[in-house]
């Protein structure tokens, strides 16, 4: 019987409380309770600053997971920080790009949601929308938190996936709506990705690999949101356990 397989989920910083808390890595449980129903293994991914330990990591994973977050560091696609950038977390910045590059140099299954696009798109040499409303005249509106009175699962407004892309192949082509909750977005994309969807207003909204062989797939909304109410949502998580489970058996028994 084949084992499940182990997917990496990275976290984020959480500052000290002078007096109550030491720094710690955080994050939400909805990732891992997701991925556990889909039938993987999470495993979370401290921000350690020694790279041989986090290779170490990475070797022992069938699949890496970029979950949402804060703002990227402009610094990862040289650019000065503006203003309109948030909150960064520069350790996180650091293990996620390594992880991805590491995936993408051995095929090794990604999915990434909200965070995780832009993450993906960094580390294949794209850049950032710092803040939507600053950068582009969006004619939807991307970013209702945390300003409005909404839940994470509502489905605000609609993306175009494109046909015969992979993401096509989970999903299905053509319009569906989606619950979206970001300021950042894409701006160049990253040579070696495609664009699989894109929104009213075209920002894109999901991209993948141009390589058939493996499993590089993010998307701007959160899927893991509405996995009991989409079966599309639950069907991206899916496809991407099966890939991992795919990886791992053609890989070296560990």
């Amino acid at each position: 019987m084949t084992p499940r397989p182990i997917i990496g989920i990275t976290t984020q910083t959480l500052d000290a409380i002078p007096g109550e808390l030491p720094r710690c890595w955080v994050m939400s449980q909805r990732y891992v309770d997701v991925l556990t129903a889909a039938g993987a293994i999470p495993w979370v991914i401290p921000l350690t600053h020694d790279m041989a330990t986090l290779r170490e990591v990475y070797e022992r994973l069938d699949g890496v997971f970029l979950p949402g977050g804060v703002d990227m560091d402009p610094d990862q696609y040289s650019e000065s920080r503006l203003p309109v950038c948030g909150v960064t977390d520069p350790d996180r910045d650091r293990v996620e790009v390594a992880l991805v590059r590491w995936a993408m140099e051995e095929q090794k299954p990604v999915l990434a949601v909200c965070r995780g696009v832009q993450v993906l798109n960094v580390a294949a040499g794209g850049t950032l929308y710092q803040d939507l409303a600053e950068w582009c005249e969006a004619a939807i509106k991307h970013d209702y938190w945390p300003n409005e009175p909404r839940q994470r699962q509502d489905l605000v407004h609609d993306v175009f996936i494109e046909p015969q892309t992979v993401l096509a192949s989970i999903m299905g082509a053509g319009a569906t709506t989606v619950n979206s909750m970001h300021h950042q977005g894409i701006k160049k994309l990253a040579p070696g990705l495609v664009v699989n969807a894109r929104a009213p207003d075209g920002l894109i909204e999901g991209v993948e690999g141009r390589d058939d062989e493996s499993f590089l797939l993010g998307v701007q909304w959160h899927p893991e949101e509405l996995v009991e109410s989409i079966s599309t949502a639950r069907r991206l998580f899916e496809a991407f356990i099966a890939s991992a489970s795919s990886h791992q058996i053609d890989a070296v028994p560990r």
